[in-house]
């Protein structure tokens, strides 16, 4: 129908600027013609949820979510948003500090340490220290750490183990293997062949030299040959003519019985040209690395070959280890220095809010403090406020801790709860009429929300006194004292 008949509660951050809430209300109004809508805080609808009927109506909210912390005081059920603080650190902050750790304690699983993995170890395997230097000494004990680590496997491939090919495969894999050394050997042939042929054209057109008496050039030629005399001219000829027959035999025979020929690897000719020399050591690297092979390929009774088990078991290589990474990543919300942040935690806020209270009003305030937020879902979180609020409080003062029932879901539930119970009342519920008359930035305060505080624009001077001050300005610097006063 193109509109939004029903009123709307909206959750919004404490101490929402009016800007942001201006712009939500002229969607809300203009756009999806809204007829009523009504702004709370989401820590506030759990803390209202949670209230039970010997529950004081203040409190100390403590709201600790996915990318901040709040530490919010209430009074007589209305949010003191004066004494408000944030600290900037939440479950994400957690996640990459135990994904860092890990990943500088094994670089080899780099790639497989990811951000979600991360939330899910954090979800399932941290906990909070009651008391985090006493349980880093408990660590250090070696029973105490067996008994107390958790092992994480991430997911690999057995294909990567080379027993688990089928007979089919290996002999697939060996045909190929085979196929390419006689590709090799042939092309080794044949480089070999062009190499000493062009050799043996070469000594040929220096032995004519000597035939045509032509005996100047016969001896430089000699010299760039680094020979002596013609007889060492003859011998090198004949070896070159020998050698050049023998490969095109090699050539023949293997083009006739499709058979694969091992080259021997010690040269059959003294090295007369280095430049083919690198590409015959590859050649005769690569033959010497299928020399294995060539025994199968005999017509003897093929051998049963042995299975060859893992040096160590894959599955184990793909472990995570979490030892006191299990504390040190949501330790950070109570100690922010242990990522380098220059903040204080959640104990020293708590303290610092407290203070700005009397005695009267600290004493109220302790009576109720509330957790709530997904980042307080961590087990030892609650024994661990108790810890700090027993340091700082007087000597046999009282105080009592809570945790929400959902600290997840409490936020839309308190919602539900105090929409059903003021869906009749005007308290809280902005009208069309209110948002055409006060602007988008308005707010209806109620127990769950913001405190209200309205644009103040500054009062502009009179004209009369701006068009005075010029004037009076260039006669100061000129009449007497008399006249200026």
């Amino acid at each position: 129908q193109g509109c939004v008949d029903h009123p709307i509660v909206l959750t919004e951050a404490v101490c929402n600027p009016l800007y942001s809430r201006q712009m939500m209300s002229e969607l809300l109004f203009e756009c999806y013609q809204v007829p009523k809508v009504s702004y709370g805080v989401d820590s506030l609808y759990s803390f209202y949820h949670n209230r039970r009927q010997n529950w004081p109506c203040s409190g100390l909210v403590i709201s600790s979510g996915y990318q901040c912390t709040h530490i919010l005081p209430v009074l007589e059920g209305r949010l003191d948003a004066k004494n408000c603080k944030r600290i900037n650190l939440g479950g994400c902050q957690a996640a990459v500090y135990l994904q860092r750790l890990l990943q500088l304690k094994y670089p080899g699983h780099f790639a497989a340490i990811t951000l979600s993995r991360m939330e899910e170890i954090l979800h399932e395997h941290s906990y909070i220290a009651e008391d985090y230097i006493e349980e880093l000494q408990k660590w250090r004990s070696p029973e105490y750490y067996e008994n107390n680590m958790h092992k994480m496997q991430l997911p690999f491939s057995n294909k990567l183990l080379g027993s688990t090919l089928t007979s089919e495969e290996k002999q697939e894999r060996r045909q190929q293997q085979l196929r390419r050394l006689q590709e090799l050997n042939a092309r080794r042939r044949e480089e070999k062949l062009q190499l000493d042929q062009e050799r043996l054209d070469r000594l040929l057109y220096v032995q004519e030299l000597l035939e045509d008496g032509q005996m100047d050039q016969f001896h430089k030629a000699l010299v760039e040959l680094n020979m002596d005399s013609a007889e060492e001219l003859q011998s090198y000829i004949n070896k070159l003519s020998l050698s050049v027959e023998q490969t095109k035999q090699k050539i023949l025979q293997a083009e006739v019985n499709i058979e694969v020929d091992v080259v021997d690897s010690k040269p059959e000719t003294p090295d007369l040209d280095p430049l083919g020399s690198e590409q015959s050591l590859e050649d005769v690297e690569s033959i010497n690395e299928f020399e294995p092979l060539f025994a199968e390929e005999q017509p003897e009774v093929e051998k049963p070959v042995a299975a060859v088990q893992p040096v160590f078991n894959l599955a184990e290589y793909h472990q995570l280890f979490l030892g006191t990474e299990r504390i040190r990543a949501p330790e950070i919300v109570f100690q922010p220095s242990l990522i380098g942040e220059d903040q204080a935690g959640i104990a020293e806020t708590m303290q610092y809010v407290l203070e700005r209270y009397p005695k009267e009003q600290q004493a109220i305030l302790v009576q109720n403090v509330f957790l709530t937020g997904g980042n307080t879902m961590y087990p030892g979180l609650k024994a661990r406020v108790q810890k700090e609020l027993l340091e700082m409080r007087p000597f046999q003062s009282s105080f009592q801790v809570h945790v929400a029932s959902s600290p997840v879901l409490d936020a839309w539930y308190g919602a539900r709860d105090w929409a059903v119970e003021y869906m009749t009342r005007e308290e809280g519920w902005i009208t069309r009429k209110d948002y055409e008359e006060k602007g988008g930035e308005y707010l209806k305060e109620h127990c769950a929300s913001n405190v209200y505080v309205p644009i103040r624009l500054p009062k502009q001077a009179p004209r009369t006194a701006e068009a005075l001050a010029p004037s009076r300005a260039p006669t100061s610097s000129t009449g007497n004292p008399c006249e200026q006063a």
